[in-house]
């Protein structure tokens, strides 16, 4: 049995995956922190990750990004892995991830869904001939109005990946102030935010005289819950590394 630290549990996220891991059979939370006012939980809580002093294998973080380099750092003192789901990270937060994963186990992800995964390999197969077959690519994504970050960081890493295959590409997020005709060498990623939507996010390919476009929809946040179970119970015991979804997909 997996035993996690789960940080930031008293949000959407992290109660949908204290709702699952109450399921579980391979994983169980065993300490929740959260700096918002303590709710009731079956298991020990804490309002910052340093007064925490509970054994376990992982350190699950769905929080917001100015914490996560406070969750790096104990989890390095205390040699725990650390499966980091929160997003909208600076290049600071990055580089201090990166240097963690040369002591510690740590999986991160811009998106915990296994169908998300899957779209992200099938881009790197195709976007090169796409693009070389005269295609424009354009990427979309559409979150609920509470949303902070965009664009997603699941559109980004689809924009990095095609990039990545076809380029280099510019990555253009706002065309507002340009009066011109839209360049050759270039990726838009649009955001769209309103209402409940849990997360939309396509890739669009407009050739000469055709259209191809690939699609995720999220129906509930249970799907970013379950890989972030998932990847909690991959990393358990894993040497120190970077790990990330494709890493759980070569096993599957």
């Amino acid at each position: 049995m997996t035993k996690i630290i789960l940080h930031g549990y008293m949000g959407s996220m992290g109660r949908a995956v204290t709702a699952l891991a109450d399921k579980s059979r391979s994983a169980e939370i065993v300490a929740g922190v959260d700096a918002a006012s303590p709710r009731p939980a079956n298991f020990p809580t804490f309002s910052h990750i340093t007064e925490c002093d509970m054994p376990a294998d992982v350190i699950v973080d769905f929080s917001m990004a100015q914490a996560v380099p406070g969750v790096i750092s104990y989890a390095v003192e205390k040699r725990r892995a650390a499966v980091i789901c929160t997003t909208g990270l600076d290049r600071p937060c990055e580089e201090a991830i990166m240097a963690a994963s040369e002591k510690i186990p740590v999986f991160k992800s811009a998106n915990m869904s296994i169908g998300v995964s899957l779209l992200a390999n099938i881009l790197k197969r195709i976007s090169k001939t796409l693009y070389d077959d005269g295609f424009d690519i354009e990427v979309t994504e559409a979150h609920h109005r509470l949303k902070i970050d965009a664009p997603s960081g699941t559109a980004l890493m689809f924009a990095d990946i095609i990039n990545g295959a076809a380029g280099p590409l510019e990555i253009v997020t706002d065309r507002a102030p340009r009066r011109e005709r839209r360049p050759r060498a270039e990726i838009g990623v649009h955001s769209l935010r309103g209402g409940t939507i849990v997360g939309e996010h396509s890739v669009l390919f407009a050739g000469p005289d055709e259209t191809i476009e690939l699609r995720h929809r999220a129906a509930s946040k249970e799907v970013f819950a379950a890989g972030a179970l998932k990847a909690a119970v991959f990393i358990a015991g894993k040497p120190p590394g970077l790990y990330d979804m494709e890493s759980i997909m070569d096993q599957l």
